[in-house]
């Protein structure tokens, strides 16, 4: 899937919980240094966090969508972004000593080959790692507005049934591209929100397939939508509790 959409509005709708992500999916990886690729680098959330970590020219990024490219780089200045999908990575064999994906596998044409690519492109004993929301276990920050979606319509498809989302497929998609020494984990974390609304107004911005589902709706079926999802949260400031799969492994 690619998101055809602005990279603010991206920011807003999912950039806010992929920069709280990046920092701990990096420890997850065990990266020492680089270069490193950055599969699906979106506008830039875990791109920012390698630069921090490695300096501008370690880090190349990659992504299938123009909006984002040209916003990954303009933030990141000194760093290679390529505008390319995870299934055909303009790279040569071992050109990169780790690959990583933040919240791309489930977005993936052919999860499989994506990361059979990210294999191909890192250096042999290099790190190939990705994290996915969980989004089949409940888990995930888009949870309470699939759970209103659903209250409106039970036949709404919501993620839950994506690459990776549920417990222990993202280590056998790995397994399916040939990686080996696969290590499995789950990354927790604790995502304020000062109030309903801003929860809620990142997600009439058309982004994603949340958001493509809300746009869909007609004017009263959305309206149904957010008062569920209100209903579930509240008007002060709450804390969601989510959690993404994580998997390590060796090229």
């Amino acid at each position: 899937m690619t998101f055809a959409v602005a990279a603010d509005a991206y920011d807003r709708f999912m950039g806010r919980y992929s920069s709280l992500l990046a920092p701990a999916f990096l420890d997850f990886a065990k990266v020492d240094g680089g270069p490193v690729l950055d599969v699906g680098c979106g506008p830039g959330a875990l791109t920012a966090v390698l630069v921090d970590r490695f300096g501008p020219t370690s880090v190349v990024a990659a992504d299938p969508s123009e909006p984002f490219v040209g916003a990954a780089r303009e933030r990141h200045p000194g760093v290679r972004v390529e505008r390319a999908p995870a299934e055909e990575l303009p790279f040569a064999d071992g050109a990169f000593g780790a690959s990583l994906a933040q919240l791309v596998v489930h977005f993936m044409t052919d999860p499989v080959a994506g990361i059979r690519e990210m294999r191909r492109v890192t250096a042999g004993g290099g790190v190939v790692a990705a994290s996915v929301w969980d989004l089949a276990g409940g888990h995930s920050p888009l949870d309470p507005f699939w759970e209103a979606a659903r209250d409106v319509d039970p036949d709404a498809l919501d993620e839950s049934g994506l690459a990776g989302a549920r417990e222990g497929h993202l280590s056998e998609l790995f397994s399916s591209a040939g990686c080996t020494d696969i290590e499995d984990g789950v990354i927790a974390l604790e995502v304020e929100h000062a109030s309903f609304e801003e929860y809620w107004e990142p997600f009439t911005l058309g982004v994603g397939p949340a958001g493509a589902h809300l746009a869909s709706l007609d004017e009263e079926r959305r309206a149904a939508v957010r008062e569920r999802c209100h209903t579930r949260l509240a008007d002060r400031s709450f804390a969601l509790q989510v959690r993404a799969w994580s998997v390590r492994a060796v090229a």
